[in-house]
């Protein structure tokens, strides 16, 4: 190892690999390394500047094989980082070592196995014409537990032992910063497509193609400590206006401008509150028109107010995706805003239409959209946007086939949705909207910064499904981004009035009571609506799902649902503290039990209770038929929020669950 420079920041050069290593925030270290004669100038998810820290560099004695036992140690407050001879990284918290790079060669340091393996902490494989496809190991540690990463579909919460595949799909959302219990975070700074692996035996990055390694990491006693410092390089979310805390009413779809007017004076008639109502998907002629459909949505500017005198605000849907029928296709294509395909069909989105879909890392597209959408829903009073299909939602997930403006997918493809929702954001808070809000389908690390609502995508409505979005929100909490909703009820539903599905839809509602957004939402069969016409890809030929609204699945259905949302208009208050304290020091809304009791050991292994804040413990019910449950309380005194009544903790026990009220306690 070569030593460049030493003051404040670590240079060192080996094997044609440069390595930098610098202070990036309190207690935080920014690793990064390539084979090209200069870094890049991205900074991807660390686009803030960090607080100014001072980091000391000096030289060492380390642990080593051959002769030379020299290293040198990077500190910045509570975090250092050795580097020796063979350019090995190893980690340190308080001195405690948490982090090492996996090496097996001859010239290595730390080998507990055989030096013949000639296995190397980093490795590059070139493609064709530059970049690499990169792999970083580390020693995994025993006992470790990790959290964060994002929004996987699956029932592990604690991510030890799971393999990740580091790309964007519809209901799988890469975010990839990660909370471990041994008291560091790490960020994979990277937007390549790619995986890791949380092995027993080995923790294993890999990029597919990348021009160099970047990653972050910092240390903190708990972890609000590090998603306090994570947030302070990466962004926090801005502040949520306070009439857009009840209740959200979607469905898919609402097919005419008189069907949505219908829905909310009705709403009004029955005094069921509504915040925001949702204009759904195909209220264009085209996809790529971003336009309504004058057929059917005959005075967008009536409608909205008309809303507003009710006092709901209006979201409307926009797609990415540009029908090469459609108004605006040929001047896009043209112009080079569109994503491109490397080979074959000229597409990459074929539902409902042949399309390519805008390229949202260019720039210029970004200001080509905004203009769209500005005319021809801004300026009728559209109060929000609703950008679906945010991944981009391909055709296939074939990411070596897609270019952008940005570079190959393969490169870059993770930070599309904070692109595209930066198309809008930007533009709203350069124009002087107040307190922008939009609903995204997903996200990347730092997304949390403009002002995008994730939810989970269009999972099926199934006990199951709603078991693995309460890990899906507190995984997306501790990965950074507080604002996590579901669709209530779940996406995708066969038969509306089956009964196990009405409790189920109870039990989603009052889960999602406890969430940063209540919205109703979903695909309900059966489609035995009649079209509203024929016309080939015309707005109204296509299905309509069946009604979402809270009174169309009976009397005890609505009773039950009314009451947990007076419960939510009774929380408005405290929701917008947990709103303020998500934008002071980027804590989720929807909390693992862990981040409020970190001390408690049990807390660390309890993954079917989660905090709203810091006051209530929730237990959502997550069986069909379950009349009670099996609830733990950490230390201190907890009010019963049904009855009132008072109990000690720590203490397990079975609490009731009757179909109307699932067991939540109030923290004292």
């Amino acid at each position: 190892m070569i030593i460049e420079r030493t003051d404040g920041l670590f240079v060192g050069h080996r094997n044609g690999e440069t390595l930098r290593i610098e202070a990036w925030g309190a207690d935080a270290l920014r690793v990064r390394t390539t084979r090209y004669a200069q870094f890049g100038d991205e900074d991807w998810a660390l686009a803030l500047s960090p607080d100014v820290t001072e980091a000391t560099v000096e030289r060492v004695e380390a642990p080593c094989v051959g002769e030379d036992h020299t290293a040198w140690r990077i500190t910045n407050g509570r975090v250092a980082c050795e580097v020796n001879v063979s350019g090995v990284l190893s980690f340190f918290r308080d001195g405690k070592l948490i982090l090492r790079e996996h090496f097996r060669s001859y010239d290595g340091t730390i080998s507990r196995e055989s030096h013949c393996m000639r296995m190397e902490g980093r490795t590059y494989k070139a493609h064709v014409g530059g970049d690499w496809r990169i792999v970083q190991r580390f020693e995994a540690n025993d006992g470790e537990k990790l959290f964060g990463m994002g929004q996987y579909q699956q029932p592990q919460t604690n991510l030890k032992g799971c393999v990740l595949d580091l790309e964007q799909r519809n209901s799988q959302v890469s975010v990839p910063f990660c909370v471990s219990s041994l008291g560091y975070g790490f960020l994979w700074n990277n937007p390549a497509v790619g995986r890791v692996t949380f092995g027993e035996n080995l923790t294993e990055w890999i990029a597919e193609c990348s021009k160099g390694l970047d990653y972050w990491l910092c240390v903190g006693d708990e972890p609000r400590d590090l998603l306090r410092t994570y947030t302070a390089v990466t962004g926090r979310a801005p502040e949520f206006p306070a009439d857009r805390m009840g209740l959200w009413q979607c469905k898919l779809r609402y097919r005419t401008q008189e069907e949505v007017l219908t829905v909310a004076r009705e709403c009004r008639r029955r005094n069921v509150p509504i915040d925001v109502i949702v204009i759904d998907f195909f209220h264009w002629p085209r996809q790529g028109d971003w336009c309504f459909d004058r057929t059917y949505w005959p005075d967008p500017k009536a409608m909205c107010d008309e809303l507003h005198q009710m006092g709901v605000k209006v979201c409307v849907s926009v797609w990415p995706s540009v029908d090469k029928k459609s108004t605006h296709f040929k001047e896009m294509f043209e112009r080079g805003l569109l994503i491109r395909t490397e080979r074959g069909a000229n597409q990459t989105y074929d539902y409902q239409g042949d399309c390519l879909e805008i390229d949202c890392t260019n720039p210029e597209a970004r200001a080509y959209l905004w203009d769209i959408l500005r005319a021809n829903y801004a300026d009728f009073g559209i109060d929000m946007f609703w950008l679906d299909n945010a991944e981009p939602d391909f055709a296939m997930y074939d990411f070596d086939n897609y270019r952008y403006w940005q570079g190959p997918a393969l490169a870059c493809s993770n930070i599309y949705p904070q692109w595209y929702s930066r198309a809008v954001y930007d533009a709203q808070v350069a124009e002087g909207w107040e307190k922008p809000v939009n609903l995204l389908r997903s996200a990347w690390a730092g997304s949390q910064r403009f002002g995008n609502v994730v939810w989970s995508g269009d999972v099926p409505g199934t006990f199951e499904a709603l078991r693995d979005q309460l890990q899906c929100g507190i995984n997306m909490g501790l990965a950074g981004i507080p604002w996590w909703c579901t669709d209530v009820g779940g996406f995708m539903a066969d038969d509306w009035r089956n009964p196990d599905f009405v409790e189920l839809l109870i039990r989603w509602f009052q889960f999602g009571t406890f969430t940063s957004v209540l919205r109703l939402h979903g695909n309900r069969g059966p489609y035995d609506i009649e079209p509203l016409d024929d016309r080939e890809f015309g707005g109204g030929y296509l299905f309509t799902g069946q009604p979402t609204e809270l009174w169309q699945y009976g009397e005890e259905a609505e009773r039950i649902m009314r009451a947990y949302l007076s419960l939510r208009e009774e929380l408005r208050p405290y929701i917008a503290s947990l709103y303020e304290q998500a934008s002071a020091d980027g804590s989720p809304l929807l909390r693992a039990l862990f981040y409020e009791f970190a001390g408690d050991d049990r807390a660390w292994e309890t993954y079917d209770e989660f905090m709203f804040g810091s006051r209530y413990l929730v237990a959502p019910v997550l069986e069909l038929g379950a009349r009670e449950r099996t609830v733990y309380l950490p230390a201190g005194t907890w009010r019963d929020l049904r009855d009132g009544s008072v109990l000690e903790g720590p203490a397990e026990f079975v609490a009731a669950a009757p179909l109307d009220a699932i067991p939540v306690y109030e923290r004292m």
